[in-house]
């Protein structure tokens, strides 16, 4: 089947034309046309298989067609994202599939000044994208009114369970109508989403793409068995043989990744970093440099492995083991996206190997595991710039922090 297969509008068919959709992913096929007819949905299925867009394409042309007969200035459609990361790509995609559209689309997120947001909501929309807690700072003011919302989209759901925000989903239930059409979409589920999914819907359509297997097929796993404190050696070699390659480091902790950078700095290799102790602007900032390409290399917490759709990541690196197992799942697959092959390697220390157990299990599959000879391994090391052996580089570094005599009078 065709995108242009489907009855919805021109519109939307010469968009996707232009973005290069032609045939719609499994989630797509499976999600569009229950959603055309006003079904709930509970959608299980794994990143990158394309969840967006098969949300995306129904409510633009649902509002499309509904503003054809009818005008509104309310928020027709809700989605709620548990990042603004990810709610700003959600609105990318919706704008560009409502390109030439009635749909108009706005987005907001804490972290930055409120006033240009409210001043979009002023100006009307149909579709509002946005995160908890400044979706509800808005309401609160006024600036919000939920009270004509028809469809709600919970993106990710799972993540939003994570980061504490079920009391939030509960409390925005009660002030939507409850005469509605909810769109449930996440990666994973465990008894507690499933829960709050079911609480949610009403008859769904239930949809689950590969529930055996929580990682897109088209990506290479692998582990190398690194000890901690070597790691860096091994990432810089890494990037070192792949300079065309677009990276994606994962680290544990926001103090991590600005270790990590710095090391690689030394080695001479430019990289970037995300986390949340950027602000929102230089967080926008590193990621249009890398999905651009003007930067090869980026260094993330989590905070950027949900949902974020970066074209063409050559590698994932698990520079360090995630604290959840299902994190891995969110991590890799930032690489292999729709119908591109991804490569995703992890450092596993001695320390983090129950760690790995954990991540093996879930995935109920073994990850290879790279061999590294002893040659091989003290070679990466003796051979890296950043090596604390090299005295040239010890003493040049020195040096910086040497203060000059005073001559004397």
């Amino acid at each position: 089947m065709k995108f242009d297969d489907y009855r919805i509008s021109p519109e939307i068919k010469e968009n996707l034309a232009a973005l290069g959709f032609r045939r719609p992913t499994d989630i797509q096929y499976k999600a569009i046309s229950p959603i055309l007819k006003g079904d709930d949905i509970l959608a299980i299925a794994q990143t990158g298989t394309g969840k967006t867009a098969a949300f995306a394409i129904p409510v633009i042309d649902i509002i499309h067609q509904q503003k054809r007969s009818s005008r509104s200035d309310s928020i027709i459609c809700l989605v709620m994202a548990p990042t603004r990361e990810l709610a700003l790509q959600i609105t990318g995609v919706f704008q560009s599939i409502g390109q030439h559209t009635r749909v108009k689309t706005a987005c907001v997120f804490g972290g930055v000044d409120q006033d240009p947001q409210i001043a979009k909501l002023k100006g009307g929309i149909d579709i509002l994208v946005a995160t908890p807690g400044r979706m509800f700072d808005l309401v609160s003011q006024g600036h919000i009114v939920l009270d004509e919302i028809q469809i709600l989209v919970l993106d990710e759901a799972d993540h939003m369970l994570a980061l504490g925000f079920i009391k939030d989903i509960r409390q925005l239930i009660h002030r939507l109508p409850k005469t509605r059409q909810t769109l449930f979409f996440s990666a994973t589920i465990n008894p507690e989403i499933k829960e709050l999914a079911y609480s949610l819907v009403i008859n769904p359509i239930r949809i689950e793409i590969s529930p055996k297997n929580p990682v897109a097929k088209n990506v290479t796993h692998s582990v190398a068995m690194i000890d901690m404190d070597d790691k860096r050696f091994f990432l810089e070699r890494m990037i070192k043989e792949n300079p065309e390659s677009k990276i994606l480091v994962f680290v544990r902790t926001k103090v991590r990744a600005e270790r990590v950078f710095k090391a690689m700095e030394r080695a001479e290799i430019k990289c970037l970093t995300i986390h949340g102790d950027k602000d929102q602007k230089d967080r926008l900032d590193v990621m249009n440099q890398f999905k651009t390409g003007d930067a090869k290399v980026l260094i993330a917490t989590d905070v950027s492995a949900r949902g974020i759709d970066i074209p063409d990541v050559d590698y994932v690196i698990n520079y360090d083991l995630p604290d959840v197992a299902e994190n891995y799942v969110h991590r890799v697959g930032r690489t292999g996206r729709g119908i591109k092959k991804g490569l995703a390697i992890s450092f596993c220390s001695p320390e983090e190997k129950p760690v790995l157990d954990e991540i093996e299990e879930f995935l109920g599959q073994k990850v290879s595991v790279l061999i590294i000879d002893k040659e091989e391994y003290t070679t990466t090391i003796d051979l890296a710039a950043d090596n604390p052996n090299d005295w040239k580089a010890l003493l040049r570094e020195e040096a910086q922090y040497v203060k000059p005599k005073k001559k004397k009078k």
